[in-house]
């Protein structure tokens, strides 16, 4: 376990809240705001309880704090091998983050250390000096809402230019990839990264995307599973890094539903066939159709 309890969020939450006590005495409303902002959601009414309960016996009722200074809890040796990992991740390394005082500190594990098997090989160039200036252009015209002009080259090396509202980056674990989903351009929806030249703020105005909001490209397909085989743990594992809801239904029966991008939609199928008979799409009918259609093509190869 690389961070115990005394780092977790509770411990977290307390040591801000009795930060703010020794400034000046804290108030319930206030308990409830620093719980809801550094735990989780139900954490506020366990932590004011706790509190108030004097159970944890560091705030006092008037609000104030016995304590008479605060102190930050220091990162251990382990703490730091494992963030010394993970900056080496090349896709970390696109968000220009910085992790200070690691420079001599062993890394608890690299890329030599584990091998994907279900990851396709020709994915983005993370590396790249120009690939690395493009994501730091998009990502932060994203959060400040700043339109871009791109300019991507095609499968036949031709170049175009087009201007977008960025919204928001999507990584794709099994092709290794990013794609910029944008809005104010039709033609230009969804772009791999990869693919992209260059990039510049947009200048000048731009016209209202309210108007011509790019359509919403999320689908969602759903499945019945029988409890043969392990079948329900591995469908839920094959598809650990979509958004999905599982229910369970009668006589070892599941229910799932996965939203995935239309771009997706191949790769989908694909694996739900893989499947066989321990799986059966049940919709929407377009879906089912393609199900269809794949299976009396590969009939007919067969033949």
């Amino acid at each position: 376990m690389f961070f115990n309890e005394i780092y977790s969020a509770y411990y977290k939450t307390v040591a801000q809240i009795i930060k703010f006590a020794i400034a000046s005495p804290v108030d319930a409303v206030k308990i409830r705001e620093t719980a809801k902002k550094y735990a989780f959601s139900e954490s506020p009414f366990a932590i004011e309880t706790a509190i108030k309960e004097q159970r944890w016996q560091l705030i006092l009722p008037d609000g104030t704090t016995p304590l008479k200074s605060f102190s930050e809890i220091p990162v251990t040796l382990l703490q730091k091998r494992w963030l010394k990992a993970i900056s080496l991740d090349r896709r970390v390394q696109l968000f220009d983050c910085d992790f200070k005082d690691l420079e001599e500190i062993e890394p608890l594990f690299t890329e030599d250390d584990y091998f994907v098997f279900d990851m396709y090989h020709d994915g983005d160039d993370f590396k790249s000096e120009s690939y690395k200036k493009n994501f730091r252009i998009i990502l932060s015209a994203i959060h400040n809402k700043d339109p871009l002009d791109i300019t991507i080259k095609n499968r036949k090396g031709n170049e175009s230019t087009f201007s977008v509202m960025p919204e928001r980056l999507e990584y794709s674990e099994k092709d290794d990839k990013f794609r910029l989903l944008t809005s104010g351009n039709r033609t230009a929806s969804v772009i791999n990264l990869g693919r992209i030249e260059s990039c510049s703020l947009h200048v000048g105005e731009f016209p209202d995307i309210s108007s011509c909001r790019t359509a919403v490209r999320k689908r969602t397909v759903t499945m019945e599973l029988v409890d043969e085989r392990n079948a329900p743990e591995r469908v839920l594992l094959h598809f650990s890094h979509f958004e999905k809801r599982a229910e369970k239904l009668d006589n070892g029966r599941y229910r799932l539903t996965i939203r995935y991008d239309k771009s997706d939609e191949t790769e989908i199928l694909i694996r739900i066939l893989s499947f066989g008979p321990l799986v059966r799409v049940t919709e929407p009918p377009a879906f089912v159709n393609l199900i269809r259609s794949r299976l009396k093509s590969q009939l007919r190869n067969l033949n």
